[in-house]
């Protein structure tokens, strides 16, 4: 049990003695000022009416009837009107530190999700050229999301849409055939067509004579090329979804059918509409067009119906803010199926734009893909770990500027470069000292030694772990364990500034060594969270 649970728990107990209602929930928070209490609460304040009595007087009685031992707490002070701030006991702290090294690569892991089923749609771009730094945002946030709800318990499928049909393929294809028909020389690419080195390579590949058609063969070559993207992100999907086989299987026309059905349709200018305002709509929506096409919200709404059906009543979208008018409307068609789909379904988690500079300037242009900067270039300039974790810095629905010389540095100024080098710290105490870590045992280690303030500061950000991940998952906010990251790793390149470890007199070596195993333990898992590799040298 966390100290902030054990605290509640006392509070309460002790609110119930002095005659609160039996419902009272006290509420923690964390002072503004650390150096004032660990913890505080206002509860007081909460039940000075319905005991009618001064606030004052209440947290006395409370502070008087907490059993300090059961709450982890060395003392309890009053401030203010009656607001009671919690200093947790050093010894019952640096306790913590055989909980974690127990805990090893399962701590921080919660189970809150019942292994429950729940799919996570990203990346999901167009098959009609490589995969720009905005997917790449996209696959940052939609890994980090699915492995946030992996470890708090969730049965998690990470999917990829394929947008294989429509307008944008028709593109392509002539893109291509324009390339082909050019043999070698300059083509004349269509209006909204597909520049870039990738096209003429497609062009050049294909060859007539097989049994695939251009369109096919560019589709399958940019699927191709695409997973390599991915590869090189180190994002793997559970499922691959087509969009062209809602429309080969059926699926949207059943869709429609099922709306007309349940008369939530009307038909009007040689339109087929559907009553999206019944649902929050400011408007109702064109479903089918006067040519008799379908728009473009209407597959999603058949492709997520497949969710469902699929057995997945929790599914999350990680998507550009471009689609944020299409939520509303694929909400509503769900929901009018009426086959008990809530109103929530899917979740959205929309991100908003990346701009990249180098050399002080923003880049616009990318020789591969003709008009936009791709994922790839960006790992090929600065790795992996740095895209990965500078996508991650910034909650999704800020802009973000991304720095390829700042991710390049090799110094405590690069943030990713700051937090690996934190976990290389901690593992070389075990290097230099010949230390098999993995194989510590700390059961008899007096860790009460663990008094100094850098120790204390560090040990209380190592117990907030599990509850990072579990706040940053209910709220699907990866940026939170980034910055929990880079907090963590501040303080444990202080106290390993400050203090030595080997060479030190008993107990305050063993200590030490227990304290630098645990923070080996939380920022290699808070590493591994993220998709980054935790180096044991740099």
């Amino acid at each position: 049990m966390s100290f902030s649970d054990r605290i509640r728990a006392e509070l309460k107990r002790a609110a119930l003695s002095i005659g609160a209602p039996e419902d009272v929930e006290p509420l923690l928070e964390r002072p503004r000022d650390p150096t004032l209490a660990d913890w505080a609460s206002n509860i007081a304040m909460v039940l000075a009416r319905p005991l009618r009595r001064k606030p004052a007087e209440i947290a006395v009685a409370i502070r008087d009837n907490v059993n300090l031992a059961n709450a982890g707490v060395d003392r309890i002070e009053i401030a203010g009107p009656g607001f009671l701030n919690f200093r947790l006991d050093p010894v019952a702290v640096a306790a913590t530190v055989r909980d974690i090294v127990a805990g090893n690569e399962n701590y921080g892991r919660a189970s809150d999700g019942g292994n429950a089923p729940v799919v996570v749609e990203f990346v999901s771009a167009n098959p009609t050229g490589p995969l720009h730094v905005g997917h790449g945002r996209q696959a940052a946030l939609g890994d980090a999301i699915s492995s946030l709800l992996e470890w708090t318990g969730w049965n998690v499928s990470r999917e990829f849409y394929y947008n294989d049909a429509g307008v944008q393929i028709d593109n392509l294809e002539l893109s291509v055939r324009a390339h082909i028909d050019a043999k070698g020389g300059e083509a004349v690419i269509p209006a909204g067509g597909y520049h870039g080195d990738y096209v003429r390579e497609i062009a050049l590949r294909f060859d007539g004579a097989m049994d695939e058609g251009v369109r096919e063969f560019a589709v399958r070559m940019l699927r191709a090329e695409q997973d390599l993207d991915m590869q090189a992100f180190g994002v793997k999907f559970d499922t691959y979804y087509l969009e062209s086989s809602l429309y080969t299987h059926g699926k949207v026309q059943q869709a429609v059918d099922r709306l007309i059905e349940n008369g939530q349709t009307y038909e009007s200018d040689g339109a087929l509409w559907l009553r999206t305002v019944e649902y929050g709509d400011d408007k109702d929506r064109v479903m089918r067009k006067r040519d008799g096409t379908f728009t473009y919200f209407v597959p999603d709404v058949a492709y997520h119906l497949t969710k469902w059906e699929r057995g997945f009543t929790r599914a999350i979208n990680v998507q550009g803010a471009d689609h944020h008018g299409t939520t509303t409307r694929v909400r509503a068609g769900l929901r009018a199926l009426d086959l008990g789909i809530p109103e929530g379904y899917p979740e959205y988690v929309l991100h908003q734009l990346v701009t990249v500079v180098k050399n002080g300037e923003e880049v616009k242009i990318s020789k591969r893909a003709g008009s936009y900067v791709t994922v790839r270039d960006l790992i090929d300039w600065v790795g992996r770990d740095a895209v990965r974790f500078f996508f991650l810095m910034r909650k999704g629905d800020s802009p973000l500027i991304f720095d390829v010389d700042l991710a390049r540095r090799q110094s405590d100024e690069n943030p990713v470069y700051y937090l690996q080098m934190a976990h290389a710290r901690m593992s070389g105490i075990f290097r230099v000292g010949e230390i098999d870590a993995s194989q510590m045992d700390i059961s008899s280690v007096d860790l009460s030694a663990l008094t100094e303030p850098e120790e204390q500061a560090l040990i209380k950000q190592l117990i907030d772990f599990p509850a990072e991940v579990r706040g940053a998952a209910a709220a699907l906010e990866p940026h939170r364990i980034t910055s929990y990251a880079l907090e963590t790793a501040r303080l444990a390149h202080q106290w390993y500034h400050k203090h030595h470890v080997l060479g030190e007199p008993e107990p305050i070596m063993s200590a030490r060594l227990a304290l630098a195993r645990a923070a080996q333990i939380v920022i290699r898992n808070t590493l591994h969270l993220l998709g980054i590799a935790a180096p044991e040298r740099m």
